[in-house]
C-alpha cells in the first residue's frame, strides 16, 4: 500500500513539475454513487489524499455559487472561513450536501490565525470543575481532550504533542500540581498523549536551561511536566478549506456577504448577496440554510437578518509575543499557572521561535486588533520572574492580538470566567449561528452546526458525519521521516543577483519545514523549487522558500501578499521586520502567478506594510520605559 501511494505521488510530482496544472478533480460524491463498493468515508479519504488532485480554481468556485438559484439552491451556505466555518463546509460536503462558503478576507484571517497555538483540554477548566463541583465544565474537558487527540491524528504534519513544564517554588505547589495534572491524565483516559511526571529542580534546569532556580524569596523545588497539543493554526485552517474544496464544497475567500436574501412570503433566509472583494462584482447565492460562522463578527451577520438582534458575543483580547529561540528549549514549554493577577502565562517553542502569552481582557471588535504596550509589558513582566535570562522589549520580534468570540453569560463578572463552550442557535428561520467554543473543538462544533442546519432546512444527507476519522489534505502517507525524501531527491535551484541559476542543497531545515507545513504535498513544493528556479529563501534565518509563494497561489487560494506572509508561511507572526523585507519578492512572484499589473503590485505593498504595522515588534513599539 505504501509503495503504491509513493508511486502515485511521484507521478503527481512529475505532472506538477512539467507545469501540468489542468488536472480535473473527480466529481463530488452524491447519493447516486450507490454502486460504488467503497464506503462514503473511504471515497472522501481517496479524494482528499489523491496526489493527482488539485483544488478547483477560484473562478470555478465563484461560478458554483453564482449558479445556485431559487429553483436549485445550495443545501448550505457558510458565512465565515475560520476553523469552524471551514469545518462546517468539510463536514457538510462529506455528508453529500451541496455546500458553499464565503469569507470576507482570507481563510483564518481573524481569530483562527491568532490563537495560542495550543490544542488543549483545559487544565484551568478542570480545576474549576473540581472546586465548583461543576459537571458542565468537567464534560467540556472530557470532550476537548478527545477532540485534542483526534485533531493531532487528522493533521499529524501540522499538529504534535508538546510537553509543558510547571515550576513549583514550594512543596505544596508541587503536590497540588502533580495531583491536578495526574487527574488531567485520568480524565483523558484512552485519549492520553503521554503521562505527566515530576522532575527535581536539577532535572528541570537540565531540561529547561533558562528556568530560574530562585524566584522571589523562593527556591525552585521541582517541576511537573504534562502534555498538551500544539499546531500551526492557520495552516490547519487552510488545509480544512482545501480539503472541503476537494470534497466538493465551493469555497471562496475575499468574498463578503453584504446582505441576506429573504423569502417574500414567510421571511425565511434563503441566501445572501455577495461581493467579490477582488473584482468588486456582486452576485446572489441561494441556499436552503445559511450557517453564520463569522466568529467575533457573527453579531454583524445576525443584524442583517434582524437589526434589533441582541449581541451574543463578549469579545476578549488575547495578546501574544514572539521572542528568540533561546528563551525556551526546542520541545519543552513553560506554563505559569498563576501570575500576579491570577492569570495563566505560558512560553512555548513554536516554528523555531518562542511564543509567550497571553492576556484576557475586554476589547472592542475590529478587523485588525492591535496589542497595547501595557499588555506586552505584562507578558514580559510575568515571564521574567521565572527566567534567568534578561527579558528585553527589544527581543520582541512580533506581537499580535486576537479576539476570542466568547458567548455571553449574563452572570459572569469577567471574560476569564466565561466557559469556552459553544452555542448553536436559529433565532431567525434559515439562519443557523454557531459561536463560542475554541480551536480544539472546532470539528465537533461544525458537526453540531451541520446537524442544526439539516434540521432547519429538512435536508437529506447521504450519510452521517465522517470528519472524526477523516485526515486533512497532506496527512495521508506522511510521517516524521518524510523530510528525508526531500533532502535526498531534490535540490534548490536559486537565481543569483547576477541572474545566474545555481544549485543549492535541500538542507534539513528547509526539508523539515516543507514536510511539516505541507505534509505529503511537500514534494510538489520541492519540485517547483527545483524545476522553476524558486529555491531561494525568502528571509535570512528562516526556511521559507520562494517556491511556496507559487505553490500557495496555485493550490491554496493565496490571493494577496498578506494571505501568504500571515496565513501560509507565518513570517508576519514570527518576525515582523523579516516579513517586511520579504514583501517585495513575495509580491513579485504573486504578480507572475496572478498576472497583476504595476498598480496592483503597488497596492499590495502598501496593504502589506499597513498590516505589518499592527504587529508590535520592538521596532514599532509605542514607547520604551527602560524597564525591559
Amino acid at each position: 500500500m505504501a509503495t503504491s501511494i509513493r508511486l502515485r505521488r511521484l507521478g503527481a510530482i512529475a505532472a506538477v513539475a512539467g507545469g501540468a496544472y489542468t488536472i480535473v478533480r473527480q466529481p463530488s460524491f452524491s447519493s447516486n454513487d450507490r454502486g460504488d463498493k467503497l464506503s462514503a468515508l473511504e471515497t472522501f479519504r481517496r479524494k482528499i489524499s489523491d496526489p493527482f488532485a488539485v483544488v478547483p480554481p477560484r473562478n470555478t468556485q465563484e461560478a458554483a455559487l453564482i449558479g445556485s438559484s431559487l429553483a436549485n439552491p445550495l443545501d448550505i451556505l457558510v458565512v465565515g472561513g475560520g476553523a469552524t466555518g471551514c469545518g462546517v463546509a468539510l463536514d457538510a460536503a462529506t455528508r453529500g450536501l451541496r455546500v458553499g462558503l464565503v469569507e470576507r478576507e482570507d481563510f483564518a484571517s481573524g481569530t483562527s490565525s491568532r490563537s495560542t497555538k495550543l490544542i488543549h483540554g483545559g487544565v484551568r477548566y478542570l480545576e474549576k470543575a473540581v472546586f465548583n463541583l461543576d459537571y458542565g465544565q468537567l464534560k467540556l474537558v472530557f470532550h476537548a481532550l478527545e477532540e485534542r487527540k483526534q485533531l493531532i491524528e487528522n493533521a499529524p504534519h501540522l499538529c504534535h504533542a508538546l510537553p509543558c513544564m510547571t515550576p513549583c517554588f514550594d512543596w505544596f505547589d508541587a503536590i497540588y500540581y502533580w495531583a491536578g495534572l495526574k487527574m488531567y491524565d485520568l480524565v483523558a483516559g484512552r485519549h492520553l498523549l503521554h503521562l505527566s511526571r515530576y522532575y527535581s529542580a536539577q532535572e528541570s534546569v537540565e531540561l529547561f536551561p533558562t528556568l530560574a532556580r530562585n524566584g522571589k524569596d523562593k527556591t525552585l523545588k521541582g517541576t511537573v511536566v504534562y502534555y498538551d497539543g500544539q499546531m500551526n493554526d492557520s495552516r490547519v485552517n487552510v488545509a480544512l478549506a482545501c480539503s472541503a474544496a476537494l470534497a466538493g464544497a465551493a469555497v471562496l475567500n475575499h468574498a463578503e456577504v453584504v446582505s441576506l436574501l429573504k423569502d417574500e412570503g414567510d421571511g425565511r433566509i434563503i441566501g445572501a448577496r455577495i461581493r467579490n472583494n477582488l473584482s468588486g462584482k456582486e452576485f446572489d447565492a441561494y441556499a436552503k440554510v445559511v450557517v453564520n460562522a463569522a466568529g467575533p463578527f457573527c453579531d454583524s451577520v445576525r443584524t442583517l437578518a434582524d437589526k434589533d438582534a441582541k449581541p451574543m458575543i463578549c469579545p476578549s483580547s488575547g495578546v501574544h509575543i514572539i521572542l528568540p529561540d533561546y528563551y525556551s528549549p526546542d520541545g519543552m514549554g513553560l506554563i505559569v499557572p498563576k501570575t500576579k493577577d491570577g492569570r495563566v502565562v505560558f512560553m512555548l517553542p513554536w516554528l523555531g521561535r518562542t511564543v509567550a502569552g497571553t492576556t484576557d481582557s475586554n476589547t472592542s471588535i475590529t478587523m485588525l486588533p492591535e496589542p497595547h504596550e501595557n499588555e506586552i509589558e505584562f507578558i514580559l513582566d510575568a515571564i521574567s520572574d521565572y527566567l534567568n535570562v534578561k527579558v528585553r522589549r527589544t527581543d520582541v520580534l512580533s506581537a499580535w492580538s486576537g479576539i476570542r468570540p466568547l458567548a455571553i453569560d449574563p452572570k459572569a463578572s469577567s471574560t476569564a470566567s466565561i466557559s469556552r463552550d459553544h452555542v448553536v442557535t436559529e433565532e431567525h428561520p434559515g439562519l443557523v449561528t454557531i459561536t463560542g467554543g475554541k480551536w480544539t473543538t472546532y470539528r465537533s462544533m461544525a458537526e453540531d452546526a451541520v446537524d442544526a442546519a439539516i434540521k432547519s432546512g429538512k435536508l437529506n444527507p447521504a450519510n452521517k458525519c465522517l470528519t472524526y476519522n477523516l485526515q486533512l489534505v497532506g496527512a495521508d502517507g506522511w510521517d516524521l521521516a518524510s523530510f528525508t525524501v526531500l533532502s535526498q531527491q531534490y535540490v534548490r535551484m536559486k537565481r543569483s543577483h547576477a541572474g545566474k541559476v545555481v544549485p543549492g542543497a535541500m538542507d534539513t531545515a528547509a526539508a523539515k519545514h516543507l514536510s511539516h507545513a505541507y505534509g505529503a504535498m511537500a514534494e510538489r513544493v520541492a519540485a517547483i523549487a527545483q524545476n522553476e528556479n524558486l529555491g531561494k529563501r525568502l528571509a535570512h534565518g528562516y526556511p521559507f522558500l520562494e517556491a511556496e509563494v507559487a505553490y500557495c497561489a496555485r493550490e491554496e487560494y493565496c490571493e494577496s501578499a498578506v494571505d501568504f506572509v500571515a496565513r501560509r508561511c507565518r513570517l508576519a507572526f514570527l518576525d515582523t521586520d523579516a516579513a517586511q523585507r520579504a514583501l517585495p519578492r513575495i509580491i513579485e512572484i504573486l504578480a507572475e502567478e496572478h498576472k497583476w499589473d504595476k498598480s496592483r503590485q503597488k497596492q499590495e505593498l502598501h496593504k502589506g506594510k499597513q498590516f505589518l504595522e499592527t504587529f508590535k515588534s520592538s521596532k514599532n513599539a509605542e514607547f520604551h520605559d527602560g524597564k525591559h
